[in-house]
């Protein structure tokens, strides 16, 4: 592959919308799940808001404060206050997913703040901007974006739509330029995020054989779902969630979260020491031929 930025152009958009209960349910491990109504993801939220979900969590993990600069220690106790843009509460609980190409603005923004450079694979071109709505962990539907591989959009979109359906949180869904291309600084904020080229420092593999910097893997809630970093040997972001007990907006192998990737053919943790906010297609990364990989 090239290391040169391709040129960049103007590009149109594709519109997904939230399957139907004959058509993406229905081919969803043989109909184990029924579509939720409005009503009943009303009352699936309000019950999460009173009982707190299927986890101990206290009511200070839904009204998280900033841990410090240093949040791999044990004392980075409490998830962190969001950092990013604002959000704003999307009126209707449905997915209501919607596929761009990367304008040139988008990716004018990632080369500045160093998420893609030379050396990274040249995946401008593959590059699709996925803005989708999600349930926060206040109990409201937000909407967020993904920048993945567009061999997994679509893929991406009957994951999201499953997890947005069975009312599992998630705290903030924001692309890395956001967070000017920090890993750190993404993590720290409970940040959902998938493309990112990382930085020498903050990277497992090299650049072009990375899932992250092909856009083929996606973590999730980091601050519940932390990894095990064995250059610092701590947790990072936090290690207050490490163990793998139940929790609102936590992955557990046979969970929600981990049957809705794996069923699609995403890998967990892929990688020799605990990771579990993280998902993808394998290593090194190649063209996702999951089940129905293109629209």
């Amino acid at each position: 592959m090239s290391s040169r930025a391709p040129e960049p152009r103007m590009r149109d958009a594709a519109r997904f919308h939230h399957p139907s209960r004959d058509t993406a349910l229905s081919a969803r491990a043989g109909g184990r799940r029924r579509k939720l109504t409005l009503g009943s993801l009303a009352l699936l939220t309000t019950t999460a808001i009173l009982t707190g979900g299927c986890s101990s969590s206290s009511a200070k993990e839904a009204a998280p404060s900033t841990p410090g600069a240093d949040s791999s220690d044990e004392t980075s106790a409490r998830p962190p206050t969001p950092t990013g843009p604002t959000r704003t509460a999307s009126p209707a609980p449905s997915l209501d997913a919607t596929v761009k190409e990367i304008t040139d603005a988008q990716w004018s923004r990632m080369v500045a703040t160093g998420l893609w450079r030379k050396g990274c694979p040249d995946v401008r071109d593959q590059l699709r901007r996925v803005e989708m709505n999600h349930m926060g962990f206040d109990g409201k539907v937000h909407r967020g974006v993904l920048v993945v591989n567009a061999d997994v959009a679509a893929s991406a979109i009957r994951i999201f739509t499953q997890l947005l359906e069975e009312g599992f949180p998630i705290r903030r869904m924001e692309p890395m330029e956001s967070y000017d291309g920090d890993l750190n600084a993404s993590l720290r904020a409970d940040n959902t995020s998938a493309f990112n080229c990382r930085r020498p420092e903050q990277i497992n593999a090299p650049f072009r054989k990375s899932p992250h910097a092909n856009g083929r893997a996606i973590d999730i809630n980091p601050f519940e779902n932390p990894w095990k970093d064995l250059r610092t040997k701590s947790w990072s972001p936090s290690s207050k969630y490490a163990a793998r007990t139940e929790g609102r907006g936590k992955i557990l192998k046979g969970g929600l979260v981990w049957r809705a990737f794996t069923e699609e053919g995403w890998i967990w943790q892929n990688i020799k020491v605990p990771d579990y906010m993280h998902f993808d297609t394998g290593y090194p990364s190649a063209p996702f031929k999951g089940p129905s990989a293109t629209p």
